[in-house]
């Protein structure tokens, strides 16, 4: 894949803000796949979960057609988390606001997102120490079930702010 990314977009946090949202005015409808890289993404709050929503012409979708699914890879067990027609789709569950320890890190790919008769479809891969420093990593799926051209990602936590990190949101060369 080296070579075939193209850099779009990159929001680097280093104080506390709301959201961060990729794309919008510098979205480059011309590539079929794009992909985000998250880098030491860390929340103020403890016991949140990171979410995001699709932004179309700028702004967050945020009605009851986002569908997800993910397993959950800790070192002391595994389990599934799923969600149908949610406001948001999740990441993960459970990080905390410790430096160091709850610092998530993860790849996200989309699919059809210039497609306005097609669903927009997601896959990725995160990790990060949960709040009882247990490794945790996470792989799942998402499908925003609306038809419409997403331009945009909008990436928040469930309670409080994004405390820190790096969002870079990348074409895919075809």
């Amino acid at each position: 894949m080296a070579g075939s990314l193209v850099k779009i977009d990159e929001e680097i946090v280093t104080s506390a803000v709301a959201s961060v949202t990729l794309g919008g005015a510098d979205w480059d409808s011309s590539y079929d796949v794009y992909m985000v890289k998250m880098n030491n993404i860390l929340g103020s709050s403890n016991n949140t979960n990171l979410a995001y929503r699709v932004t179309e012409s700028g702004t967050p979708n945020t009605t009851a057609n986002y569908d997800w699914a993910f397993k959950e890879l800790k070192t002391t067990t595994f389990s599934n988390r799923t969600g149908t027609n949610q406001n948001r789709a999740f990441f993960n569950q459970g990080t905390g606001n410790v430096a160091n320890e709850d610092l998530n890190n993860g790849i996200f790919y989309i699919f059809n997102a210039n497609n306005s008769s097609e669903y927009t479809f997601f896959t990725w891969e995160t990790v990060f120490l949960h709040q009882t420093a247990v490794p945790y990593g996470a792989q799942g799926g998402n499908v925003f079930t609306q038809t419409s051209s997403v331009n945009g990602l909008q990436f928040f936590f469930d309670t409080g702010n994004i405390a820190s990190g790096t969002f870079t949101l990348y074409g895919l060369k075809k």
